[in-house]
């Protein structure tokens, strides 16, 4: 776990000669030269003290609240009110905020040995707000891969729905097509079959009459031109 306010609240000198931890030292020893373990070993030990999968006993309504991702992981009161969000308040505060890195880091542990705070219950608070969000993050993520899994699905079954529908209806149509193609077919051979009849009969009246009334053409086709009428 690296965090950039670890380091800067926990720091460890590489002075050598002693074996004090400056995490374990009592408060007003706390200035004192550090031991040769690094700062970063002094963190993994808080946090290995700290369950590393934090439990949300409660609903959370609003993810966006923070305090209320804190309340549900049941994250325990700060000693004398001094979390980490009150550190990083002080840190940023006008009367801190410009000065240099160390001297914000005295001050900050004159404040806590003041109100008799070891600065390893801040840097616990401040695991366990970390772990809790990690952990919400972690419940969101599943609840998001789940909601995609989902409608995935959902929207799979709608594509094959919507592919089955558009194959049938393209097979009626060509149904359609092919049955209109039947039925042109079929009365183009009656028309043929028709002329020849209109014909037959045609010629038969055209014995006794001057102008024949019988029609052997199409009937789309324009009317022909009359004829003068004339007897045999």
């Amino acid at each position: 776990m690296s965090k950039k306010w670890y380091n800067y609240i926990v720091s460890v000198d590489d002075a050598a000669g002693t074996d004090q931890d400056p995490l374990s030292a009592p408060p007003n020893t706390r200035n004192a030269p550090a031991s040769s373990r690094s700062a970063a070993q002094s963190v993994a030990d808080i946090a290995s003290s700290i369950a590393s999968e934090p439990k949300f006993t409660t609903p959370i309504s609003d993810p966006t609240s923070f305090e209320e991702i804190y309340k549900a992981a049941e994250i325990p009161p700060a000693p004398q009110g001094y979390s980490i969000l009150k550190i990083s308040h002080m840190l940023e505060s006008e009367h801190l905020r410009n000065l240099p890195s160390d001297v914000k880091k005295s001050s900050v542990l004159v404040a806590l040995d003041a109100a008799g705070v070891d600065i390893k219950e801040v840097i616990q608070d401040a695991i366990r707000r970390d772990r809790a969000l990690d952990g919400y993050e972690r419940v969101q993520q599943r609840a998001t891969e789940e909601l995609e899994a989902r409608k995935n699905k959902e929207n799979s079954e709608i594509q094959a729905q919507i592919d089955k529908y558009v194959t049938e209806q393209r097979a009626k149509i060509q149904s359609n097509n092919e049955e209109v193609s039947r039925e042109k077919e079929r009365f183009t051979g009656w028309r043929l079959k028709k002329q020849q009849e209109e014909k037959k009969i045609a010629e038969a009246v055209g014995y006794f009459v001057t102008e024949n009334p019988i029609t052997t053409g199409d009937l789309n086709a324009p009317p022909p031109p009359s004829k003068t009428a004339q007897r045999s």
